[in-house]
C-alpha cells in the first residue's frame, strides 16, 4: 500500500502547488478566488496532467509497435506530421472549428507515423540506436518542410506556438479537447495485452493468434489522436514518451496492463512538476514546461543509457 499512498500524496501536492503558484495571488483579497481557480488554475493543472499522461502512453505504444525502447512519437515524425496537417488546414480553412483542425492533424499524424513504420521495415535491427537515428532524420525532414511552408506563407508564429509546449495560455474553454486523452487511456488499458504482443514482433504475435496489422493500426490511430490533441491544445513536449515508459519498465518490469496507470501518473506528474518549476525559475515570468522538460528529459535519457538495468519483475 505504500506505493499507491505515496503516489497519491505526490499527486495531491503537485495539484495543490499548481493551484497556489502564480503571479496573481490566490489569497489576494482583490481577486475572486473561485473565478481564478475555475477559469485559470484548475484548467491549467488538468491540461498539464492530461498532456503528460497522454504523451507517456503514446510513447509506450510506439515503443511496442517498433520493438525499440529508444523511440517516442517525437522520433517517428508524429508531432511534425500533426503540425503539417495543422498548417495545411490553417492555410485552406483558417476559420475551421477546433475539432476539424484536430481531426486533420490526427490524420496527418497517422499518415506520418505509418510512413515511418514503412521506412523502419528496411532498417536493420541489429543496432537498437540505428532506428532512432533514422527516426530523427525522418522527423527532421518533415519538420523542415513545415518550417519552409510556414516561412513562405508568413505563418512562423503558428509554428512557434505548436512547438512551445507551454500552459500559460490554457483557460477554461481552451483545453477541454485534452479530456479525449482520458478516454483513450481507458481504451489502451482494455487492449493492453494486445499491445504487449506487438512488442514481440509480427511473427511471434501472429503465432499467438493476434491480428497484427489490425492491432498495430488501432494503436497508431490512438497515438495520432493523442499527439494531435496535445499539439493543438498546448504544443509539443519532447522526451515524455521516451523517458517515462523506460523508467517505469526498469522499476516495474514489462507487464503493460499493470504499468499503464503508473505510466500515465508519472507522465502527468512530471509535466505538471515542470510547469510549476517553469513558473518559479524566473518569477514572475515563465519558462515553458516543454523547455524545462527538455532539459530534465535529456538528463533522464542519459541516465537510462548509462545506468545498469534492474532485474525486470513480471506478473
Amino acid at each position: 500500500m505504500r506505493g499507491p499512498l505515496f503516489a497519491s500524496f505526490i499527486f495531491a501536492c503537485l495539484v495543490l502547488a499548481s493551484c497556489l503558484i502564480g503571479v496573481a495571488g490566490l489569497f489576494d483579497g482583490e481577486i475572486d478566488q473561485s473565478m481564478l481557480l475555475a477559469v485559470s488554475r484548475l484548467p491549467r493543472t488538468f491540461a498539464a496532467l492530461l498532456a503528460g499522461a497522454g504523451l507517456a502512453l503514446a510513447g509506450v505504444v510506439v515503443q511496442m509497435s517498433v520493438q525499440n525502447r529508444m523511440v517516442e512519437p517525437g522520433l517517428v515524425g508524429t508531432p511534425e506530421s500533426a503540425m503539417l496537417g495543422l498548417l495545411g488546414i490553417t492555410l485552406l480553412a483558417p476559420g475551421a472549428a477546433l475539432m476539424t483542425k484536430m481531426t486533420v492533424a490526427a490524420l496527418a499524424a497517422l499518415i506520418g507515423t505509418l510512413g515511418f513504420l514503412m521506412l523502419a521495415r528496411h532498417v536493420p535491427r541489429r543496432d537498437p540506436v540505428l532506428l532512432p537515428l533514422v527516426g530523427l532524420i525522418y522527423s527532421g525532414i518533415i519538420g523542415a518542410a513545415v518550417l519552409w511552408m510556414a516561412w513562405v506563407t508568413d505563418l512562423l508564429q503558428f509554428i512557434g506556438t505548436w512547438q512551445s509546449g507551454e500552459f500559460s495560455g490554457v483557460l477554461q474553454g481552451r483545453y477541454e479537447l485534452l479530456w479525449i486523452v482520458a478516454v483513450i487511456a481507458g481504451l489502451l488499458w482494455l487492449v493492453a495485452d494486445r499491445i504487449t504482443l506487438l512488442g514481440l514482433g509480427e511473427d511471434a504475435a501472429r503465432s499467438l493468434g493476434l491480428n497484427y496489422r489490425q492491432t498495430l493500426l488501432v494503436g497508431l490511430i490512438l497515438v495520432a489522436i493523442i499527439v494531435s490533441v496535445v499539439v493543438v491544445s498546448v504544443g509539443s513536449i519532447p522526451f515524455v514518451g521516451l523517458v517515462v515508459p523506460n523508467i517505469i519498465s526498469r522499476l516495474r518490469g514489462d507487464n503493460l496492463r499493470r504499468n499503464l496507470p503508473l505510466i500515465a501518473w508519472a507522465g502527468g506528474s512530471l509535466v505538471l512538476a515542470c510547469d510549476i518549476l517553469g513558473r518559479l525559475l524566473r518569477y514572475p515570468y515563465e519558462i515553458p514546461a516543454g523547455t524545462v522538460f527538455a532539459v530534465l528529459g535529456a538528463v533522464l535519457f542519459l541516465w537510462l543509457l548509462h545506468a545498469s538495468p534492474r532485474k525486470a519483475r513480471h506478473g
